[in-house]
């Protein structure tokens, strides 16, 4: 049954200088990737809401990590983005930090999505954090973003360079999706729902 979301807040936002993060006791499911690749769109569109996560054409928009509650059961984490040259390196290395702490330290956190562009071939960040979150013991599912701006016979086969890029295995699931089209959006649901109900057993 898919997850309908009827309910979604901001609940907590936290800032490199952050000490503490919070210790939830619904799970959570965290989305990482470069900046402008659409994470708050994507957030926005599960959630049904335009502005909850705020979008911008500027990249680097998010540079805290925001928890938002969705139907009281369920946190939807977005991670600042990475890869924006113009952030100092000082405050890329403190998110490289406050980013490892919350995926190192968070005792509900479910399933992590990284966030791919489906036009291009992922960059070398792309790669380093697919390979650091299955160091850390993460199976990453791969939501290959802005599906809508390629020809859909063409899916397929960027999908198949996605993966070849990032080195994934044949099992890594990977969803192409459009924010603007709903594209995927019901695979996500599910992964909501599945969540919330693994926590009910």
């Amino acid at each position: 049954m898919k997850m309908r979301v009827t309910e979604a807040t901001l609940e907590t936002v936290c800032g490199i200088t952050t000490k503490k993060l919070p210790r939830n006791t619904d799970p959570e499911i965290a989305f990482c990737g470069r900046s402008n690749v659409g994470k708050s769109s994507l957030i926005n569109s599960l959630m049904n809401r335009k502005n909850l996560a705020r979008t911008s054409a500027q990249p680097g928009k998010t540079q805290t990590l925001n928890y938002y509650k969705v139907n009281d059961c369920l946190y939807l984490v977005d991670l600042p983005g990475y890869g924006y040259a113009k952030n100092s390196q000082a405050n890329r290395d403190a998110w490289g930090v406050m980013i490892q702490k919350y995926l190192t330290e968070s005792d509900m956190l479910r399933y992590v999505f990284e966030l791919v562009d489906i036009r291009h071939d992922p960059s070398a960040e792309d790669k380093q954090m697919y390979d650091w979150l299955v160091y850390l013991g993460f199976d990453p599912i791969i939501i290959c973003t802005k599906a809508d701006k390629i020809k859909p016979r063409e899916i397929e086969k960027q999908l198949n360079r996605i993966r070849e890029c990032l080195g994934a295995e044949e099992d890594c699931i990977m969803v192409p999706y459009s924010s603007m089209t709903g594209m995927g959006k019901d695979i996500m649901e599910d992964f909501m729902s599945q969540v919330v109900e693994n926590e009910k057993h």
